[in-house]
């Protein structure tokens, strides 16, 4: 299917906006006004455009402020976030490039300045980690802002920041009268652009520490706390509700068995190997890692998820290196631990999905798997161009489970 954009790896992040359009956070002829301006343009050019489009609704929405609109420089600033947030994924890598933390410092300054507009403003939390803090958002549920609701828990993935979840599900989820929590964990947002700290396997380790912050809050049911996670969040969200038993509900889009996985039939491919010879991606032979390498920088989008996005999120610099990493995240022997109501999705031309039935097969919880086809327009990662119907149907599920 022809894109908005014309390079393809700008097309995939050009086009993540086209999921938030229903929530607010875009309308179609400003993407469209972006990738006309980007057109044949490189990195640089992608990145250009989106801050100048950015640029261009925060000075709306300060003029609105200014003229007492409240209500509509609440919308612009929200918006600006979410175009500031689309700008810099393809500059992804070590050393970092320092537009990424001046852009994400943009970027959250317009979220937060949207998000305190309005007549009930949610405001910035820091979630003790550790010796540390989490960053992260309290969103009430709307027209119970001061009520006790249950939670759910919004994780994103590898690139999405607070800003994605936002508008992927959090205004949906607002909606339906659930409080909603946004953070960065290890490896995320604020926590790889601006303190360089790595992804982390034993996702356990900071839900554990989420949910005892939020039994702290005194307007979350604490027994109705729902854990949701897109894109690598599928693994995250599971592996963390795999060690803490107050998740009460688990949401999966699409369930991800680990990272690993997706190499294996590659090299077995790529090499002519058995299942046997990829058990542990880590310990292939060095002038295999270093063919599969040669493959992988001469394909732009393997090159960005793999050596820019993947070395630097895994604070690793080499092939061997970041397989090694990528077996330690896995459901192997912790999916069985999983003891809450969980909703696998699955869409049908997502490639991070293939493992999702299997996934499914191994749960032994109550467990629903929900198919996203492409007859729906919702057949693509994370259902980004049909965001409305999995929110409808993950909240539907989620509303029977919790009797709300």
């Amino acid at each position: 299917m022809a894109g908005l954009f014309q390079d393809d790896l700008h097309n995939d992040f050009g086009s993540w906006p086209l999921a938030y359009i229903p929530f607010g956070g875009a309308d179609f002829g400003e993407i469209q006004a972006v990738a006309t301006a980007v057109a044949d343009g490189d990195n640089d050019a992608f990145y250009s455009a989106w801050v100048a489009a950015g640029d261009r609704l925060t000075g709306e929405a300060d003029a609105s402020l200014s003229r007492g609109h409240s209500g509509s420089a609440r919308s612009l600033y929200l918006r600006a976030s979410a175009f500031y947030a689309s700008s810099f994924h393809p500059l992804y890598g070590a050393p970092v490039d320092a537009r990424i933390p001046a852009v994400y410092s943009k970027q959250i300054a317009t979220f937060e300045k949207g998000l305190l507009l309005g007549p009930h403003p949610a405001t910035p939390i820091a979630i003790p980690f550790g010796d540390t803090t989490l960053p992260g958002y309290f969103i009430p549920a709307e027209g119970f802002e001061s009520e006790i609701r249950p939670l759910v828990i919004l994780n994103g993935g590898y690139d999405s920041t607070v800003t994605d979840l936002y508008f992927l599900s959090a205004v949906a989820a607002s909606r339906r009268g659930y409080h909603t929590l946004l953070f960065d964990g290890p490896g995320q947002g604020a926590m790889l652009y601006e303190r360089g700290v790595p992804l982390r396997p034993d996702w356990e380790v900071v839900i554990r520490a989420i949910v005892d912050f939020v039994e702290t809050l005194p307007i979350v049911d604490a027994s109705r706390i729902a854990l949701y996670g897109a894109s690598l969040g599928g693994y995250l969200a599971p592996r963390g509700a795999s060690g803490e038993a107050r998740i009460a509900a688990l949401i999966a889009d699409p369930g991800t068995w680990g990272i690993a996985d997706g190499f294996r039939p590659i090299a077995m491919r790529m090499f002519n190997l058995k299942a046997q010879d990829v058990a542990d991606m880590g310990k292939l032979d060095s002038a295999l890692i270093a063919k599969m390498e040669a493959f992988i920088r001469g394909n732009a989008q393997l090159n960005w998820k793999v050596v820019q996005r993947g070395f630097w999120t895994h604070g690793v610099d080499n092939l061997k290196d970041f397989l090694a990493s990528a077996e330690l995240f896995t459901m192997s022997g912790r999916a069985e631990r999983i003891a809450c109501p969980t909703l696998i999705a699955m869409a049908e031309n997502d490639t991070l999905a293939a493992g999702a039935t299997a996934f499914y097969e191994a749960l032994t919880c109550p467990k629903t798997l929900i198919r996203f086809t492409a007859v729906e327009g919702a057949d693509g990662h994370c259902e980004m161009r049909n965001r409305s119907i999995f929110n409808l149907r993950a909240f539907d599920w989620l509303d029977e489970k919790f009797a709300v």
